[in-house]
């Protein structure tokens, strides 16, 4: 199947790479055998980094956080087909598309853990902070898009979000203002299957959240979100309309949270673990894993080095995290503005006398 024939209306899903690992060599990008590795060793990257927050916010030393668990292919498929000025907009749950993009993995320790620093992401990255509200960042994507087209620049945007988003106004709003502006950017949707305990059933009838673009006057596409290829391929292609003038695309990438929505949820509580593990099968590493055996690119020994060498990084990473200097109740009022406002200055005021009284 060609990209051009993957019609969200009729359910044509883009799949370059198959549960069981095989690849469809008319689709498969030509990557050599070095590149090959180093996306199975960014999947692990993001699997291991993603059970050690899980393991520090259970002991205490990381605030609430959202897992990305399953979903990792969305993530590196797509971030591999940014160029260097692209922009990324990310939700909360882009762990791995920062470490991809090159995030230090200390600030996004540091986030985590409760101060502003971690959202200081170095410029040149062009990677914006973390958004919690869902999809109001939909809007902030768009408006970019539009000042890089009003600047006459030949940059795009890449957005993501979740299947919950899609539900919002704010998403509304975005996707009609960058349809009718045909405004560089990139909408990648992480179906997850579930909006926290709501599942995709009740969100939305339409057959698929890919074909939500076209009512908005552009491409959508449903690619198979367990698969980075598709995922690449998906994003390098709308990218290049974006560039190209064309406007924007919608991606719905069908994937699965294994974990819980946030630390502080319980999937228990609204879906069976049957589901789970009937979907544990399908993610992203256990069939990338199986598509470098079948080429002869893994081994036992070599995963192990390298998921070695990972950790060290990652416990490296947390450790400056932790030692770095606290955050302190008043930094909250530090990056919201240029100059704060007057109003804010007050209460940033009455804060620190209320601290000095306490």
């Amino acid at each position: 199947m060609k990209i051009s024939d993957c019609d969200p209306l009729q359910g044509r899903r883009l799949q370059v790479l198959s549960p069981e690992g095989k690849a469809d060599p008319e689709l498969l990008p030509e990557f050599d055998d070095e590149s090959l590795r180093r996306i199975f060793g960014q999947l692990l990257m993001g699997r291991l980094f993603d059970r050690h927050c899980m393991a520090l916010q259970r002991e205490g030393r990381l605030g609430t956080y959202a897992p990305v668990e399953g979903q990792e292919a969305c993530q590196v498929g797509s971030v591999l087909a940014l160029a260097k000025g692209d922009w990324v907009v990310p939700s909360f749950r882009e762990t791995m598309a920062a470490i991809c993009r090159g995030v230090p993995l200390e600030t996004i320790f540091r986030y985590w853990m409760g101060s502003e620093e971690g959202s200081r992401i170095p410029r040149e990255l062009r990677f914006l902070p973390v958004s919690i509200p869902v999809g109001s960042h939909t809007l902030h994507a768009a408006g970019m898009a539009m000042a890089i087209q009003y600047k006459g620049e030949a940059d795009a945007v890449l957005c993501y979000f979740g299947d919950g988003a899609t539900s919002e106004g704010d998403f509304h709003e975005a996707l009609t203002f960058a349809g009718v502006r045909r405004a560089p950017v990139v909408f990648f949707c992480q179906n997850n299957g579930w909006a926290i305990s709501v599942p995709r059933s009740k969100q939305c009838a339409a057959a698929s959240l890919a074909a939500k673009g076209v009512g908005y006057g552009f491409p959508g596409i449903q690619i198979d979100g367990n698969d980075p290829f598709a995922a690449y391929l998906a994003t390098r292609t709308a990218l290049e309309r974006a560039r190209s003038g064309e406007g924007p695309t919608l991606i719905e990438a069908v994937t699965y949270r294994l974990g819980p929505h946030t630390t502080s949820d319980d999937p228990l509580r609204y879906r069976e673990n049957a589901e789970v593990e009937k979907m544990r099968a399908l993610e992203p590493l256990v069939r990338y894993r199986q598509f470098l055996k079948q080429r002869g690119l893994w081994s036992e020994a070599w995963e192990n080095e390298l998921a070695a060498s990972h950790q060290a990084r990652i416990e490296d990473a947390a450790r400056r995290a932790e030692s770095a200097p606290p955050p302190t109740p008043e930094s909250v009022f530090d990056s919201m503005f240029a100059a704060l406002p007057a109003h804010l200055a007050r209460q940033r005021s009455e804060l620190l006398d209320a601290l000095k009284e306490g």
